[in-house]
């Protein structure tokens, strides 16, 4: 039984308008509805390759994760690192490593499981803050005035404010030095 059914459609590989016949034609031509076929199964091949790639990366990981003892290199592997990473690790004793022999350096599967666990909140002590010295300008040296006074470099006055932690005070583009701060450090 046929019909005399024409519909406008747009073809779903060239997307051009087309006369369709039927109400469920997807295309305009063989050679579109061959083009589509070959594509989906172009994409289904890679989708299959992809998987299979996938799968092989994680393979490693799930076999190791059943392991209880690892060596550094299936340390490094279920880490995603360097095996120098690993080994950094148990140097620092954030891992817990026994050497077998000269050349074999095991790992317990429950250490690497540590590292992720979230340490219990230690209340942090807090140092009491010194306290802070408002100077005025008054009572203090410009940079220039130190130089001038102690015939020494800038960088010398830099580094000896640094070193002892001489507070500065700074107005628009001068330093200020407190005098009896840097007296103290320099005669």
């Amino acid at each position: 039984m046929s019909s005399n059914i024409k519909v406008q459609r747009i073809c779903q590989q060239c997307h051009n308008e087309f006369t369709a016949l039927t109400t469920t034609t997807r295309y305009c031509s063989k050679r579109c509805n061959g083009a589509a076929h070959k594509a989906k199964l172009k994409a289904l091949k890679i989708g299959a390759s992809n998987e299979e790639t996938q799968r092989i990366k994680t393979k490693p990981a799930i076999d190791l994760k059943s392991k209880e003892f690892l060596t550094v290199r299936n340390v490094a592997t279920l880490l995603n690192s360097s095996i120098r990473t690993a080994y950094r690790l148990i140097e620092t004793g954030k891992i817990q490593a026994v050497n077998i022999s000269e050349r074999k350096t095991l790992v317990k599967r429950s250490e690497i499981d540590k590292l992720f666990e979230q340490p219990k909140q230690i209340e942090k002590i807090q140092k009491p803050k010194p306290e802070t010295v408002e100077y005025q300008i008054s009572e203090c040296y410009t940079i220039l005035d130190i130089q001038k006074k102690y015939s020494v470099s800038e960088s010398t006055i830099y580094a000896a404010i640094k070193r002892f932690n001489i507070p500065r005070l700074r107005k628009g583009k001068s330093n200020y030095i407190p005098k009896a701060e840097i007296d103290k450090v320099l005669s």
